[in-house]
Formats: C-alpha cells, structure tokens, sequence
C-alpha cells in the first residue's frame, strides 16, 4: 500500500479525475486541432467551463487534490474560547473594532485576575487577523444551534405536478385554487391569523377557513372540515410553493382523499389568477388590512365566514372570462353574463340534480339583508379585536334587522359602511410629562396682559427671580412657545372680535403643546 507523500491529503478518485489522468498527457502531446477536439470532448462529459477544463488539462499537478495541509490548526479550540470571552467582555463588537482592543483588554483582565492564559494562546491572540476574528466568532455570532427551519425538499415538489394558467380549460367543478392570506397588519413579526382561501374554478365556489397559526397538520384538518361543506366532491388542489402546501402531510392527505395535487409555477401569480382575484374582492374587502392574533380573532373571523360563505355564493354574481383575443398590442376580453357560484353550479350539467336541488331549496331559505347584517355585526366585533388593548373584552351586539334593513335607506350618505375599512381611530393625545410651567402660568399670563410688548427673556427672568430652582434657563423655550400662542389669540381677537375668537379657541381645544399650537395656523403675532 502507497503511503502519501508528508503534508499532503489524500483523495479519492472520481470519474472526473480519472477521465483527466488520462486526457492530460494526450492533450500535451496532441497538436492543435487535436487539442481543440479533446477540450471539447473533455467539457462536454464534466460540465466544466471550456476555459476551466483547458487549464486542468494544461496543469500537471492537481492543487484541488494534493493540497499542502499543516499538521495542526494554527487558531485551536484554546484560542476559539479566549476569543468568545474577550468577545463577549467588549460587549460584542466587530473583528476589526476587536483587533486593536485585544491587547488592552487581555492586560486589563489579566490584571484584575479575570484570566490566566497559556504564552502560547496569549501571542496567538496578539496576531490573530480581524477576517479570522470574524470566522472563529461565526458560531457564537449565530447564537448556538438558531432557530430550525424546514428546508424546502426538492423530490416533494418535483413530485408535485405543475398546472399553468392555461391549462384548466374548462375543468368539472371540484378543481380549486388555494392560497393563504395573512392577517398581520403592518408587520409580519409574530404570529397572526391567516385565512384559508378555496375557489372552484368551473363555478367560482368560494369557502374561507381562518388559521390560528401556519402548521400543515393543522391545515389538513381545516382541509377536511372544508372538504365537507363542498357542494360538490373535491377532485383537485391546485396551490402555489408554499411550504405550508408543498410538504409530505400535504401530498399525503390528497392521496388518501384522491385528489389531484398540483402546483404553480414559482413566482407566476397569473397561475393562479382565479385565487388571487378572490384574495382582494372578498377576504381583503370582507375583512380589510388590520392584524388579528389570538383565538378570539379566530373565533370572530370563523363566525365572520360562516354569513359570508352563504351571501358570497348565493347572492353575489361574478364576471367570468369567456375569451381573449390579442391584436398587436391590444388584448380584448369577453366575459359571460355575471352570475352567481350558485346559478353556475345549477346550471352545470356535470353536478347531479340532488344537490342542485338541495342548492335551490338552501338559496330559498337564505335573508340577504339578514346575511349582510350578521356581516356587519361580525366585522364590528372584529375591528374591536383587532383595536382592542390586550386586556379589555369585546361583545359583540347585532343590530335588530328592522333597524338595520332602515339604516339601509340612507347608508349611502355616510360613505364607508364597512367596518373593516374604517382607519383605526387613534386615540387622543395628551400631555405624557408634567407641566413645567404649571406653578406660572398664571403669572405669566397676567404679566403679558399687562404688558403685551414684553419678551419670553424677560418673563423668564421674572420667574427666576422669585424661584430660580423651579424655572431654570433651559425653559425659555416653552416660556417662548406659550408667548406666542398667547400673542397669536390677541391677533385673532382684534379680527374677528374677543367672543369668536374665544369660541374658536375653545372648539380648537387644549393648546398648550407644540403639536397643538402648530395646527392653529399660520396667524401672524
């Protein structure tokens, strides 16, 4: 058996490498034309970049396989250690801001008797680089193990057929899109509700579920319960690649209900365009853009979709594409007659008469207007939720329907009838700190009556002089500020007289801070 040479690393041999063993020595000895057939030859069995497989087949010695390798680490597990608690003592700072404070900050600790390092260690410290500072701190950088993610497999989404836009045709009805919409508000951070969204492709067939948390075992049971309220059997499950979708829980629960599992392509929202139209024209106009989080979100969004299902499908027609044409750079578009999932499942000859029948005898059964109103009280409670602090209840309380069927009549004149859709109403904002000037006020103002002309120094110096500890100099500001919006309510008063100018500033309200003062106007003094 061959022992390798001293400081050198053995490798194994792959195909590659004998492939160029015995190339190499043919392509030195070879002229140009034969050169030019082997590198070719040679690039098109490795996958090598032709110039990379020419320099290979020019090099007599393979650096990538005899590698000269020192006998031990330079920066071992000793150095690594001392390292981290020199780290840690400079309040965790870069490898380049480390660097010059290593040797200050071992002879500090050194002699204050917080370490005792080996010579050999200590002169390794002293001359380790700030590129190789950063590299030995990377683990303790990353904070141990980090959160574990679940990466994507490729076999389980190579397993999954995909469907494009324009391979539906004119599918049974069963075939749903699915997608998920997050109700996370301004910020994705922390855990949020989300919505489960179906759309059967043939009839336009809508159900919504809410997700307390993203987690496939939970979605499969949704999925289930979904499943029964079809009208119709769930023959495919078309969705996009996300991994709440694309996993083995997934894939499975298809196969035992034998559905057809099928995928978009990524990042073609057009693949899907039947989900995401309903993405915005139902959940985000039902619901709006606020976060909801906790199990009493949940809990209003179930009872929220449980009245929206029914008013969406029976009584809520939809365009449909019949076809499109281009011309150029013109795209025409024709659509069906509007109808509703409803009137497109009946008239579907594919679905079986009984449960057209069972739909009609449903739709017969169905109030609109008490629909709507169960609507209106369910998005009420969820704006609560969602601008509720943590600690308050919500009770949520229905509108009798003869009242709301009358509040119907002139709801036009207030706009915005959603709920949803209302901007969170911030609630006022008062003084946080105490008043500085609280003990003065009245003084001041009695010195500004009776001297209009008088200046912000002067009646601070006033102020000073009868308690200096109370009124330092660093108010002169705020004694500036509140002589202003006294001289502007002077300037109003001789305009349009004392009595309007007293009811406009008491309309105003409280204007003794500067964000208030500020909305006054722009009233010369």
């Amino acid at each position: 058996m061959a022992v390798p040479e001293a400081g050198l690393r053995q490798v194994s041999m792959t195909p590659r490498d004998e492939l160029l063993e015995a190339l190499t020595a043919r392509y030195r000895e070879a002229g140009r034309r034969e050169k030019g057939r082997i590198l070719t030859e040679f690039a098109s069995v490795t996958g090598y970049h032709r110039k990379h497989a020419a320099r290979m087949l020019r090099t007599t010695t393979r650096p990538d396989r005899l590698r000269p390798r020192p006998e031990r680490r330079l920066y071992d597990e000793a150095v690594r250690e001392a390292l981290i608690l020199l780290w840690e003592a400079s309040d965790r700072i870069c490898g380049k801001r480390l660097k010059p404070l290593i040797p200050m900050l071992l002879a500090a600790m050194e002699r204050h008797g917080h370490l005792a390092l080996d010579i050999e260690v200590r002169a390794r410290l002293e001359t380790v680089s700030a590129a190789t500072i950063d590299r030995l701190l990377a683990p303790a950088r990353r904070g141990g193990p980090g959160r574990r993610r679940v990466a994507r497999s490729p076999a389980i989404r190579r397993s999954v057929p995909i469907r494009t836009y324009a391979d539906w045709g004119d599918p049974a009805p069963g075939f749903i899109e699915a997608d998920l919409v997050a109700h996370s508000g301004p910020s994705t951070c922390g855990s949020f509700v989300q919505t489960l969204v179906l759309t059967d492709i043939a009839t336009g067939w809508t159900e919504c579920a809410p997700l307390l948390y993203r987690e496939q075992e939970l979605l499969g049971e949704v999925m289930t319960v979904v499943r029964e309220g079809l009208p119709f059997p769930l023959l495919g499950f078309d969705t996009d690649n996300d991994t709440v979708f694309i996993n083995e829980t997934i894939k499975t629960w298809c196969e035992k209900a034998n559905v057809m599992f099928t995928r978009s392509r990524p990042y073609r929202k057009n693949d899907q365009a039947h989900i995401e139209q309903k993405n915005g024209a139902i959940v985000r106009r039902m619901v709006g853009y606020r976060r909801f989080e906790g199990l009493a979100a949940a809990e209003a969004l179930m009872r929220l979709y449980k009245s929206m299902r029914l008013f969406v499908n029976f009584f809520q027609p939809s365009f449909r594409l019949a076809e499109k044409t281009r011309e150029g750079g013109l795209v025409r578009r024709r659509y069906h007659p509007p109808r509703t999932p409803h009137q497109r499942a009946v008239a579907d000859p594919r679905i079986p008469q009984a449960v057209k029948e069972a739909l009609d005898a449903e739709h017969a059964a169905l109030d609109p207007v008490r629909l709507l109103s169960q609507i209106r009280a369910a998005q009420q409670v969820l704006v609560a939720i969602a601008d509720a602090g943590p600690a308050e209840t919500v009770v949520g309380t229905e509108t009798p329907l003869d009242a709301f069927l009358s509040g119907l009549r002139l709801a036009w004149q207030e706009g915005e009838v959603r709920p949803t859709a209302w901007p969170k109403v911030s609630k006022p904002r008062g003084r946080t700190v105490p008043d500085p000037l609280e003990g003065g006020t009245a003084e001041l103002k009695a010195w500004f009556e009776a001297e209009p002309g008088i200046t912000g120094r002067q009646l601070l110096d006033r102020l000073q002089a009868a308690d200096p500890e109370t009124y330092p100099d660093k108010l002169i500001r705020t004694v500036q500020r509140r002589l202003k919006v006294w001289r502007r309510e002077r300037a109003r008063a001789l305009v349009i007289g004392p009595i309007a100018a007293a009811e406009a500033t008491l309309k105003l309200g409280s204007i003794t801070d500067e964000a208030t003062t500020t909305r006054l106007g722009n009233i010369p003094a």
